[in-house]
């Protein structure tokens, strides 16, 4: 009789590691709700008889006029404000696959597949769509490719699911890869005029922060100065200035230098900046980005009819579901894996439908594309927020029938957990 296989899809992960994850999805969670509050208050005064209040307010410009850096508030929030959002999540990729689960290839081969196809299928389908109509705009591929992850678990946290902590793991590690996509992208397709000057200087203050980080200095009057003019000359290079944010995530050392225990430099600045990030950079940028008014939009009709439009719906709901649940099939036939005990294809279809909230990053391209205030970025805008509400209320429905099976799950790990507070499954292990 041939031996079952061994390898899981959506197996148990280390205890130590599914402690952290819990404790960063509780912040993000959070911060999900905050940024759909915001989102909501900025459409809700976008379209209100004081709308002339929002435009005012998101124009306000402020800082010096040498390196580009008199902008308005809006601009400093997709600027400035998002480069922490990118430096989080560049330390939590960086510190997945140097010490956590995902230093096994084994391991980080489904979420990274499952990123890939969540970006690649959601900008064919945005392609497909804008060349066949005839007056559609090719600028925007890539807006459909991004999944918000704050705002995906804070979907998650609204629908009451007790989904089984691989599953939430895998969805955040698929979306912090998908961030990193991202700002490659950003990089490589939607920065400006390249100035050699300020990004050769940039590796100055770079390099003096990676010096010090490597000597575990925590002295903020040292490192922030360093990142700040890293930041400042990025930006003044034409290269979006997000992706300094991602620079100094990944100079920072994840292994203590000594063999102690407790958390290495890279997790205790993820500590420190992830609650700035969830809690304030996000939710204002989110602010800021999505008020969209319908009127300046020539009409909630006339926004839908535009293949941009629908394109980025199209990309959201039906390419991030058949893209990240293709992947995943794709890495079980050819691994001859088998999902894990308890779990169906539906909870993989689920989690894909889910990656189709795309908002954050999504908003933040649509804008590079497009150009702030133009007619086609506030159609990317209708786009994405109808694309994110349908994905959300589709993955609403499944997940909701699987929960009570996840209900039951969780019960059984309570059980089964001992005075120490750890699952006899993790312990087994």
């Amino acid at each position: 009789m041939l031996k079952a296989p061994q390898n899981r899809l959506f197996g148990r992960g280390s205890w130590t590691e599914t402690s952290r994850i819990g404790d960063i999805l509780r912040t993000e969670t959070a911060g999900g709700l905050l940024l759909l509050g915001a989102a909501v208050l900025a459409l809700l005064w976008a379209n209100s008889p004081w709308s002339g209040g929002y435009r005012s307010l998101a124009a306000v410009e402020l800082g010096p006029a040498s390196w580009h850096l008199h902008l308005s508030l809006a601009e400093w929030a997709a600027d400035g404000l998002l480069a922490i959002f990118f430096f989080v999540a560049g330390l939590e990729l960086k510190r997945e696959f140097v010490a956590g689960d995902l230093r096994d290839p084994r391991r980080a081969a489904l979420p990274v597949a499952a990123a890939v196809g969540g970006v690649a299928v959601p900008a064919a389908i945005y392609v497909l769509v804008n060349s066949l109509s005839g007056g559609g705009s090719m600028d925007g591929w890539a807006v459909p490719t991004a999944t918000d992850i704050a705002f995906a678990l804070a979907v998650l946290g609204l629908i009451s699911t007790h989904l089984p902590a691989a599953l939430r793991t895998f969805l955040l590690t698929l979306a912090v890869v998908d961030d990193l996509i991202a700002i490659m992208i950003i990089a490589i397709f939607y920065s400006g005029t390249l100035a050699w000057a300020p990004l050769l200087l940039a590796v100055l203050p770079l390099a003096g922060f990676a010096l010090l980080v490597q000597r575990r200095v925590r002295s903020w009057w040292l490192l922030l100065p360093l990142a700040g003019a890293t930041w400042v000359l990025v930006h003044a290079s034409g290269v979006h200035a997000t992706v300094a944010g991602v620079l100094l995530a990944f100079v920072v050392p994840v292994v203590r230098r000594s063999a102690g225990t407790g958390p290495g430099l890279a997790e205790h600045f993820e500590h420190r900046w992830r609650p700035i990030s969830a809690g304030i950079a996000v939710p204002l940028f989110a602010f800021f980005a999505a008020g969209v008014s319908v009127a300046s939009a020539g009409g909630l009709i006339s926004s839908v009819r535009d293949p941009v439009t629908i394109g980025i719906v199209a990309g959201l709901v039906v390419g991030k579901t058949v893209g990240i649940t293709a992947s995943t099939w794709l890495v079980q036939r050819f691994t001859r894996a088998q999902l894990a005990d308890g779990l169906s294809w539906w909870d993989v279809v689920g989690l894909a439908m889910l990656g189709g909230v795309g908002f954050t990053v999504s908003l933040l391209i649509g804008e590079l594309a497009f150009g702030v205030g133009s007619l086609r970025d506030d159609h990317a805008k209708v786009g994405i927020l109808l694309g994110s509400v349908i994905a959300a209320a589709l993955a609403a429905v499944v997940l909701r029938a699987r929960n009570r099976h996840y209900r039951i799950l969780c019960a059984e790990e309570e059980r089964d957990s001992d005075a120490d507070g750890i699952p006899d499954a993790y312990e087994s292990r």
